[in-house]
């Protein structure tokens, strides 16, 4: 764990320093290529069966990256999303993340076994705050581990909640997900006090280099929004606005 700490520290001098050479997505202004690093989001408790249905075909129809729902819908997804490109992802430990690493990996577990493929699972925000990195990166192996030794090729994103930590602390949250295996950090889960911002996607993806990804997400509404945040170093944005960003005029 001392290596961690050890370059969050320099990372974090670099960051002050302004040394924010990092990646940036090179999207091109067309409707199918913004569509394909676009997360179809549909996560509200009183989504209804056609709803999910309804974001399916828009899935189907635009060419999102994914359709992303809660657990329960993920066997429904799977069915209607059979044989396309578009994969399906669900959330492990949403919205909190304050449950039990096993628990964790139980949904995870479940979910591959009713069709998921991408799994963004909720950090262990109190521990990493409360500076038991161990345990946080425990909790993310547990779900990483579970996913990849059944499908090497799902897709595990790790969602830090940005809005609850500080510079430091989201270092520490991208090392510690890189350190576990996970894809992806992820901004936001969209249910915190505040979402996606382009500093923050910035500081993402400045730490993330090229060994881990980074997602968006949380409050991004328009074409320009998820334009801005691709630009500040986004590999995928998670949003409940796709066609409506996607759309042309």
């Amino acid at each position: 764990m001392q290596h961690i700490l050890d370059e969050a520290t320099h990372l974090l001098a670099d960051w002050i320093r302004g040394e924010r050479v990092g990646k940036c997505v090179d999207v091109e202004e067309s409707q199918r290529s913004l569509a394909g690093v676009i997360d179809h989001t549909l996560l509200k408790a009183d989504a209804v069966e056609e709803d999910i249905r309804r974001i399916c075909r828009e899935g189907l129809e635009y060419g999102f990256a994914s359709v992303c729902v809660n657990p329960v819908w993920v066997p429904l997804c799977a069915d209607l999303l059979a044989g396309s490109a578009v994969r399906v992802c669900t959330v492990i430990g949403f919205p909190l993340g304050a449950v039990s690493p096993s628990t964790k990996i139980q949904q995870a577990s479940r979910a591959l076994e009713d069709g998921a493929c991408e799994f963004d699972m909720v950090m262990l925000i109190g521990h990493l705050k409360s500076g038991r990195l161990e345990a946080v990166l425990d909790d993310i192996r547990g779900v990483v581990g579970t996913v990849k030794s059944s499908a090497p090729a799902s897709c595990v994103k790790v969602i830090v909640e940005t809005c609850f930590l500080d510079t430091r602390e989201k270092i520490l949250a991208v090392l510690l997900a890189r350190e576990a295996g996970a894809d992806f950090v992820k901004t936001s889960t969209g249910f915190g006090p505040e979402g996606a911002v382009e500093g923050d996607v910035a500081l993402l993806r400045f730490v993330a280099g090229d060994a881990i990804r980074v997602k968006a997400s949380g409050g991004i509404r328009t074409r320009q929004e998820a334009l801005r945040m691709l630009e500040a170093g986004a590999d995928r944005i998670g949003t409940s606005s796709g066609v409506s960003i996607v759309r042309l005029a």
